[in-house]
């Protein structure tokens, strides 16, 4: 059976996806890179997806051997994300391009999250709520492109919950211990609530976190209040996208969509425009198998690139890609 390799390495995460042309196929092996404090340094994570990487491969390659596949394309996760995270995919992806001579991919991270929650949700044409530490936006497939209905003007919803739980002494990834801390609290505080037509500013959410903390207020009601302004904002606006777009499918996808708060607050959005609510079951993080699926798509019918323009894009935004599927 013919299958494609997927590399992804945006930030905390190296892993490698193997996915079959029809989808059949879906095997994600990743190691996720822990820091003992603090937040995720770019440094840091590249040189763990180096120490990592080769004995992430093998296992990928390993399945191959004894499945009996043939790999015909390889991806990786081209950008957004960090730099030297980002070259270290890159690098392996090209050397395997070229010692297997097969086709490469270079895949935006954004989308590899929207099409794996597709494939696992099975929606046709959904409005997309994504939720991660590199995005925060409302976006929806139009005219070979993912058009933006609105998105985060500064930090994203996954950097605000890691930064404010860096604040009190908890390393990144932290969203599931700021979802725990909020299920203790009765309680809330006052905080920051900033819609911009369609967009939103988390920042000042942030700062007055931060200065609560520093007043003694207990963690779990900033953390239940930073949730509760956070997610309504998030709600609002998509709310208007739906009320703009007339889709009856949401899809939430990213990091933070595993937040069962999230999910609540979207399930009233969406009941009130008769439409159903959709969450992967698995994948939400950064994985190797939605950078797999991706480049599935991409080599049934796009084009690859040469290794010489295969530099990666920190700042890559999602409505500069064209999408040759749709």
């Amino acid at each position: 059976m013919k299958v494609v390799l997927g590399i992804e390495s945006t930030a905390h995460t190296f892993g490698v996806g193997i996915a079959s042309l029809d989808g059949s196929i879906l095997i994600d092996y990743s190691d996720q890179f822990l820091p003992k404090s603090g937040g995720i340094h770019p440094r840091e994570a590249s040189e763990h997806h180096s120490k990592v990487a080769s004995k992430i491969i093998a296992k990928a390659f390993n399945t191959i051997l004894d499945k009996e596949l043939n790999v015909v394309a390889i991806g990786f996760s081209r950008g957004p994300g960090l730099g030297p995270c980002l070259r270290i995919g890159a690098t392996i992806a090209r050397a395997i391009s070229s010692y297997l001579q097969i086709p490469l991919f270079g895949i935006h991270h954004g989308i590899a999250h929207i099409e794996i929650g597709k494939k696992l949700t099975g929606v046709s044409d959904p409005l997309v709520l994504l939720v991660s530490g590199g995005h925060t936006m409302i976006t929806a497939l139009e005219n070979r492109k993912y058009r933006v209905f609105g998105e985060t003007l500064d930090i994203s919803i996954g950097n605000l919950i890691d930064m404010f739980m860096r604040s009190a002494g908890y390393p990144s990834p932290a969203g599931h211990l700021c979802e725990k801390l909020a299920s203790r609290a009765t309680g809330l505080v006052e905080l920051p609530y900033v819609v911009k037509g369609t967009d939103m500013s988390f920042s000042g959410i942030l700062t007055a976190a931060r200065k609560y903390l520093e007043k003694g207020v207990p963690i779990e009601v900033i953390c239940k209040s930073l949730q509760e302004f956070a997610f309504a904002m998030l709600s609002e606006v998509t709310e208007r996208a739906l009320a703009h777009t007339k889709k009856k499918e949401l899809l939430v996808v990213g990091g933070v969509a595993a937040n069962k708060r999230l999910k609540e607050m979207l399930s009233y959005v969406v009941s009130e425009h008769d439409a159903k609510l959709y969450v992967p079951s698995k994948w939400n993080g950064d994985n190797g198998a939605m950078i797999a699926w991706t480049t599935a798509l991409f080599y049934l019918h796009g084009e690859p690139i040469s290794i010489e323009e295969s530099y990666v894009i920190p700042l890559w935004r999602i409505d500069e890609v064209e999408i040759p599927w749709s």
